[in-house]
């Protein structure tokens, strides 16, 4: 099994990595507003003391840039709370990925990996019934041809890597295509999903991808997990 050992401190290293560069951008966005309000002050400031008695500042335009002022600081505070959120929620889903590791997962597609010297699929059969099973490698040369008693609900197929001659196939992906038919021979349509161990955990994009055997597949691939 593939290590995690600095899978963590992956995930901790990306994420203050990113979290500097927006700390670093809001707190410039803030030292620029409070700069530019205290100018405003100022300029205010003289200007109420030289302004003409007979010809008064109009205190609504004042007003007005004051609550303006107050409205961008209110958006950046907003904007640095909303950095600290995603900040959270990243380091939340590279820590629940890791739970992943080790477990087998299921994924709506017909190729699976071959794990120790084995390649699995699970099926789901609306009824008891037979299926035809055939198993092809990368470049689509059959390798494997065989049946299977099916029950109603959801059975793994296990294909123990053999080739026709007796030899250990290759390592790789290999897809699969079955046709059933119930008891009463009627066709009966059984989907199989590819069933694999996940080997680790990839944290260094936006979101965390699992390392399936050759496989990188998006977390969102994941239709079920189990742990044996």
């Amino acid at each position: 099994m593939t290590s995690i050992t600095n899978l963590p401190s992956l995930a901790s290293s990306n994420t203050a990595s990113k979290t500097s560069t927006a700390s670093s951008s809001l707190a410039n966005s803030r030292t620029g507003i409070a700069n530019n309000f205290d100018q405003f002050l100022q300029l205010l400031t003289t200007q109420l003391k030289n302004q003409s008695p007979l010809d008064p500042l109009d205190t609504n335009q004042f007003t007005q840039q004051l609550v303006q002022f107050a409205g961008v600081e209110q958006q950046l505070r907003t904007n640095e709370t909303l950095a600290s959120l995603v900040t959270a929620n990243r380091v939340n889903n590279a820590t629940s990925a890791l739970g992943f590791v080790g477990a087998n997962v299921t994924v709506d597609r017909k190729g699976s990996p071959m794990q120790n010297s084995q390649v699995k699929w699970l099926m789901n059969a609306p009824r008891a019934g037979t299926a035809s099973v055939t198993i092809k490698d990368k470049d689509g040369k059959t390798v494997h041809v065989g049946s299977k008693t099916l029950t109603a609900g959801e059975q793994e197929f296990v294909w123990d890597g053999k080739l026709p001659g007796g030899s250990q196939a290759a390592e790789g992906e290999y897809t699969i295509s079955v046709s059933a038919q119930d008891t009463a021979l009627k066709v009966m349509e059984v989907k199989p999903f590819m069933l694999a161990r996940v080997d680790s955990v990839d944290v260094s994009g936006s979101s965390p991808r699992i390392k399936v055997g050759s496989l990188d597949l998006a977390l969102t691939d994941v239709k079920t997990i189990r742990r044996n």
